[in-house]
């Protein structure tokens, strides 16, 4: 935006005292407009006396961490999030490695003891922000360094206290600390300002703090009124009240969020009708009787689950979760026979060739004998067997369809669809989903009813993250692996190991099983000191495996070469498959023991988690492998800050630790938010503002039990003392979506 045209803008704040246009401009820009934006950017902490730690017991306790057991990943310590108020002493721009520059300022308390706060970005503006002799409050994660056996604060969010502050903190006030943009900064906003701007609007927008949340809701939970915990929350008179105040505005977002997934689980419902199915199925029975393996209690228990959905008469729309190698697919497959005993058609969608390839065969070899006409519906098919296979759908001689896109183009004409199975859901949109059901829907006819939808993912969500985000579906985990699979033996290696580990597949190989190397980019970069699988495909073929075949596998090759690269690897064509994350999701390929992660300390914990899962899926005993520079188990890698480093060796070492999917996406919820996790945008999840779905599953747990509770005995919510619960939904959330209280 122009001068000029910035001039021209009126925002409300800029006539707030301290404020003005050039201010108002900058908290606009950070959705701070209208006065209860203002008031609405409640503190993100406070300044306690009690609760700030010396320097002096920060050291000890990461002491204490120091001391417990350690894996021999790395020497760096991670303890929980401190607070300390200390004087700069002495502030130094130093070079390091490939001069590269760093910040060290040196801070001190009344204990006499000292730390370092370490800054590597944004070092000119630390170096003139920080004044020697001056006091400042500091925020982060403090973490202890073996080789030298110091502590620091690396990129700490950091306030320095004025003098006033300073009086009122030593008198024993509470001191409310505001998040704070560069761009604030830039123009002279402190957190001092922002507390007083939220005081002088607060009498102005009374109004629009009116309470909503009915009486009974209130008085059950002992929640705060909202005018008054907003109050507090700015201007605290105890720690106490700010912890019931936090408790009352995370209560009303969740709740609100709820309120929102319920009336949508409820106007889904009630206007669709379903497929009744008889819950006895013969060929489930001589399926289960046959396998050569016993279901697991989950499996038993997610069955049930979906089997009551299919008999319920309402359409099934339920989201089966399961760890890799858990065993969804069989327990798809005895739905769809439940279906097809009870006169109907199924399909199950997935995302590549191959894969329905894999599954089509799977599935024929599981049903021979059961009289099941299995067909399998793909792009890539020559015409003429297309028009066959799509002739066998149309009369309803093919009972189980297995495909990719293919399934839902429109001059197909399915068979009483009953059940559409989705696998690998995140790998399609709604609307492809949408669209695959109303062909189902047009298969019935003149009989308007709606197929049941299963969609299943390998992809482990977080309890507390799927409650929430898919609070209107159905959900059922398989929880349990099967008894005969043997736990993924994993390993953190350093680069000057590589050769042993190179020694280990070969090995592996002479064995009569194969590998996985992958990597983190397709080509070289010169701006990432990043391993290749271009490059380094090369340099093993030709160098370390030159005896052994070494296929290539990325995602920049053409669908169908990607397609006959995974087909070779499954013959035995490759001992080794060098690969970029495309491999991520994939067929399975039994025979493979070993998985090699090379940079892994550059992938996130899910796509570390589901590359593993690459591997294990035979009876041998199956290795991952995450390879790391070798300067990690002391220090930070060198692109990445100090937090980041943190973060990767804690990826790191839970991999190592545990092979449990769902532990594994609760450390991931933790180090990454839910918003990163999910992809916001694509997820449908919103940015909440006071609630934090790690930390307050109590809170999610009692909000969800009150809005399904509230939706179930007033579906329309007009009775009159949920008319401004109603209100205020509709402004919260675009009405479109919520037909049943339109």
């Amino acid at each position: 935006m122009s001068e000029s045209l910035e001039n021209k803008r009126i925002l409300p704040l800029q006539f707030v005292k301290g404020v003005g246009p050039r201010r108002a401009e900058a908290l606009a820009k950070e959705g701070i407009v209208e006065y209860i934006d203002a008031v609405l950017r409640v503190p993100r902490g406070y300044v306690e006396r009690s609760a700030v730690k010396s320097i002096a017991e920060v050291q000890r306790n990461a002491g204490r961490h120091h001391d417990s057991p350690m894996s021999e990943l790395t020497e760096l310590v991670v303890t929980a999030e401190t607070s300390i108020v200390a004087e700069v002493t002495d502030v130094e721009e130093r070079t390091v490695g490939r001069n590269r520059k760093m910040l060290v300022v040196m801070v001190t308390d009344p204990t006499r003891e000292s730390l370092e706060l370490i800054y590597w970005n944004r070092i000119p503006y630390f170096k003139k922000y920080f004044e020697v002799g001056a006091i400042y409050e500091i925020s982060g994660t403090p973490s202890y360094e073996g080789r030298r056996n110091t502590v620091s604060f690396t990129h700490p969010e950091v306030e320095k206290i004025t003098t006033e502050d300073l009086e009122l903190y030593q008198q024993g006030a509470i001191l409310p600390k505001y998040s704070l943009t560069q761009g604030m900064r830039n123009v002279g906003i402190n957190s001092r300002l922002l507390h007083s701007i939220a005081m002088q609007v607060l009498p102005e927008v009374e109004a629009e703090l009116r309470e909503t949340l009915p009486d009974s809701i209130r008085a059950k939970h002992r929640l705060m009124n909202l005018p008054t915990a907003v109050q507090e929350l700015h201007n605290p008179t105890s720690i106490h009240n700010i912890s019931v105040a936090q408790y009352r505005m995370k209560f009303e977002e969740l709740f609100y969020f709820e309120l929102m997934l319920a009336t949508r689980h409820n106007s889904r419902q009630n206007p669709e009708r379903g497929l009744k199915f008889n819950s006895q199925s013969a060929r489930a029975r001589t399926l289960v009787d046959n396998l050569k393996f016993t279901l697991t209690k989950a499996q038993r228990r997610v069955i049930n689950e979906i089997v009551s959905d299919l008999s319920s008469g309402l359409p099934m729309n339920r989201l089966l979760q399961g760890d890799v190698g858990s065993g969804k697919t069989i327990v798809a497959l005895l739905c769809m026979l439940c279906a097809i005993d009870n006169g109907y058609q199924t399909t199950i969608m997935v995302p590549t060739e191959i894969l329905a390839e894999q599954h089509a065969n799977t599935i024929k070899a599981l049903v021979a004998g059961l009289d099941v006409k299995v067909v399998e519906l793909t792009g890539g098919q020559r015409k003429s067997l297309r028009n066959e296979i799509k002739s066998e759908i149309a009369s309803g001689e093919a009972q189980i369809i297995v495909g990719t896109h293919a399934l839902f183009e429109a001059d197909i004409e399915y068979h009483k669809l009953g059940l559409i199975v989705i696998d690998e859901q995140h790998r399609f949109g709604v609307a492809q989903r949408s669209l695959l059901k109303g062909l189902g829907v047009r298969s019935h006819q003149d009989d308007v009813r709606s197929p049941h939808i299963l969609v299943m993912s390998a992809t482990p969500i977080p309890r507390t993250l799927s409650m929430t985000l898919y609070g209107d579906l159905d959900v059922s985990i398989i929880d349990e692996l099967p008894a005969n699979r043997k736990p993924i033996r994993t390993s953190v290696v350093f680069e000057s190991s590589l050769s042993n580990i190179h020694q280990f597949i070969r090995e592996e190989v002479q064995l009569g099983r194969q590998a996985f190397v992958v990597y983190p980019l397709v080509e070289k970069s010169e701006k990432m000191e990043l391993k290749s699988a271009v490059e380094h495909h090369k340099i093993l073929q030709e160098l370390t495996f030159p005896d052994l075949k070494v296929g290539l596998l990325h995602g920049q090759m053409l669908w169908y070469e990607k397609e006959d690269a995974m087909r070779a690897f499954l013959n035995k064509e490759y001992d080794v498959m060098v690969a970029t994350t495309v491999v991520e999701v994939g067929i399975d390929i039994a025979n493979a023991s070993v998985m090699l992660i090379e940079n892994a300390e550059r992938f996130g914990l899910s796509q570390l988690h589901q590359l593993r899962g690459r591997v294990g899926r035979g009876a041998d005993q199956s290795y991952c492998f995450l390879a790391t520079k070798d300067h990690f188990r002391y220090q930070i890698s060198k692109s990445n800050t100090s937090e980041d480093g943190a973060k990767a060796a804690t990826r790191l070492k839970t991999m190592a630790e545990t092979n449990d999917g769902f532990k594994i996406a609760e450390v991931d919820l933790a180090l990454r938010g839910p918003g990163d996790m999910m992809g916001t945008r694509q997820s449908g999840l919103p940015d909440f503002q006071f609630a934090n779905l790690v930390t307050d599953v109590p809170i999610i747990i009692t909000a969800r039990e009150e809005a399904f509770g509230m939706v179930a005995n007033d579906p329309k919510l007009a009775q009159t003392e949920h008319r401004a619960v109603r209100e205020k939904l509709i402004s919260y959330f675009d009405t479109s979506s919520f037909y049943s209280v339109a």
